[in-house]
């Protein structure tokens, strides 16, 4: 058997200067007797596999609700997207790739059901209760809610897991590092997650805008991403046909583009200071890993194109006046009537200090989109069976 001693023993001999060795965490909060064969971030990613919440990301959204479609990306395929690159980068410059996979698996945990519309209309509606933040709320799910084991709530994940969800670091995220040393930077292993994020929604979010037909090929000739992609692979920026293979074929170079700059930029930047140690790298004070200037800008441009030309489109837009009803009228049921709650979920109210508000916020983010148009349906349609 190959003890959790050498596997340490293989990261400090193969690791760079800058990569989190297992063996240096600062620990868990709670005392817990470790594995022979497994290194304490093996152990913490096994553990988030197997939790209630990352199963439920089957069925939460990513851009289109489940139903409109199998092929698409579901919250749950987009996080194993987001694991994969991870390993990828921290592989490249190494970095302690189980770390950065286990960072990746968590990051959205805490996400509601339909996406980020979800998670405005619970901030919303939270508003005057303490709001609602999909990583605050990944942050609970980690140390709180989820409940399997007797002598504590929670995961009772090591510091570097936990530090590196409080500080992941992208377009759609909130950062609040207290309690976590916010003056300080995250280890490389979070900044890399934060990389594989905002990667994989960019370049998966246009495979899926082109699959499904809303985006125009005509409108990203005009995008300096796609024309640097179509340059690389020797085809016209306007293509007569976009079969799936072209796609295919568009949105992997997209992917080795990112990676490859991402990779090359954050390996000079790391030279450039001179980090040669974890405690160097945090006290730089911001992230160094990223992307280049222009393929960053390029990026910029690309979310903006998305955004008003994906995520506004009328498809998407519908189905979040749906999800606004649906999380609205729900939440405003349970206020009203709390006994219409499961069972488990009311005694949680009775015997909770935190209010009947933020029990039903954390009830309802752990919704998946099909239990909450089913939970919908129940409450709200008279021939609905209860």
């Amino acid at each position: 058997m190959i003890t959790r001693k050498e596997l340490e023993a293989r990261e400090r001999a193969q690791l760079m200067p800058w990569g989190m060795k297992s063996a240096d965490t600062r620990g868990r909060v709670h005392t817990d007797k470790e594995p022979e064969y497994r290194t304490v971030y093996q152990r913490d990613r096994d553990r988030i596999v197997h939790t209630t919440a990352f199963r439920r990301l089957a069925y939460k959204t990513q851009v289109f609700v489940y139903h409109e479609g199998d092929h698409y990306r579901t919250r749950l395929t987009h996080t194993m997207e987001v694991a994969q690159l991870g390993r990828t980068l921290a592989r490249a410059l190494g970095a302690n790739e189980d770390l950065t996979e286990a960072i990746c698996l968590a990051h959205d945990l805490g996400h509601p059901p339909f996406g980020h519309t979800g998670e405005h209309i619970l901030n919303e509606l939270m508003a005057d209760h303490g709001g609602f933040d999909h990583q605050r709320q990944t942050m609970r799910i980690v140390e709180k809610l989820e409940r399997r084991y007797p002598q504590f709530t929670g995961l009772n994940l090591t510091y570097e897991v936990r530090e590196g969800l409080v500080k992941h670091d992208t377009d759609y995220d909130e950062i609040n590092a207290e309690g976590y040393e916010p003056h300080l930077a995250g280890t490389l292993e979070c900044q890399l997650a934060n990389i594989a994020d905002e990667l994989a929604w960019n370049t998966s979010d246009l495979d899926d805008g082109l699959y499904a037909g809303i985006l125009d090929v005509a409108d990203l000739a005009e995008q300096p991403l796609w024309r640097r992609v179509m340059d690389s692979l020797g085809e016209p920026y306007l293509p007569r046909r976009l079969d799936p293979l072209l796609r295919a074929r568009i949105i992997r170079r997209l992917v080795g583009i990112e990676v490859t700059d991402a990779i090359q930029h954050t390996e000079a930047e790391l030279r450039k200071r001179n980090i040669e140690s974890v405690d160097d790298l945090r006290a730089v004070g911001h992230n160094l890993a990223g992307f280049s200037p222009e393929l960053a800008e390029a990026n910029a441009v690309q979310k903006r194109y998305l955004y008003d030309n994906f995520y506004r489109s009328y498809r998407v837009m519908r189905m979040a006046a749906k999800a606004e009803r649906i999380l609205t009228h729900l939440f405003e049921a349970y206020i009203r009537e709390p006994r219409q709650l499961p069972p488990d979920t009311l005694r949680k109210v009775e015997k909770s200090d935190e209010g009947l508000h933020r029990i039903v916020c954390d009830y309802l983010a752990g919704m998946t989109d099909r239990y909450a148009i089913q939970e919908y349906q129940r409450l709200f349609d008279p021939e609905k069976r209860v």
